[in-house]
């Protein structure tokens, strides 16, 4: 069942997390990037038909953003061990697969997703320099049974205003897809 993003009020500031890369490497932090003039934090899974509709293009769009100042961070929050499918060894494959070159990293304890109020896979929350929420929503409108092309535009023209110190007009288009895999007892409230 497809539930959508919570759509945290803009201007939430980043909430400070750290967490090791799947792919090895020092821990990753939204402060590792401090110096990007806008952070992209996305919340993916490799199982959900959502997420894969759109993982090629996002690598495309992240690889292409990431020479425009754009930092991005992907996790994956969902229980590993209902979902063996999104565990550390298949987020290396998807990342391999989507052409990933952000650090992707594994929230074991939940307690990211539940900071960032993520409620989906994928749901992106885009921060200004100031890790300030600009915005948060689609991708674009490719959905699993649509035939809509996945090339990122939504969040492409929220990227573009960001990096241009503009605000981005609202309404956001909630982003759509499987609802975060929560362990017994982490299920927000």
């Amino acid at each position: 069942m497809a539930i959508a993003s919570f759509m945290v009020p803009l201007g939430t500031p980043a909430p400070d997390f750290t967490l090791p890369p799947v792919g090895g490497g020092p821990a990753v932090s939204p402060g590792t990037f401090a110096d990007a003039p806008a952070l992209l934090v996305v919340f993916l899974c490799n199982h959900c038909p959502y997420v894969r509709r759109v993982e090629k293009a996002l690598g495309e769009f992240t690889a292409d953003y990431a020479a425009k100042g754009l930092a991005t961070i992907g996790i994956s929050s969902n229980d590993t061990v209902q979902y063996p499918d999104d565990d550390a060894a298949h987020m290396r494959e998807q990342a391999e697969r989507a052409g990933f070159t952000f650090p992707y990293l594994l929230d074991e304890t939940q307690e990211v997703a539940r900071a960032y109020r993520a409620a989906c896979t994928p749901d992106f929350f885009l921060y200004d320099a100031d890790r300030r929420l600009a915005y948060r929503g689609e991708f674009d409108g490719a959905r699993p049974r649509n035939d809509v092309p996945s090339d990122g535009a939504t969040l492409r023209a929220a990227a573009d205003l960001v990096l241009a110190g503009k605000a981005v007009p609202e309404p956001h288009t909630p982003s759509l897809g499987c609802s975060l895999k929560w362990k017994p007892g982490n299920e927000p409230g």
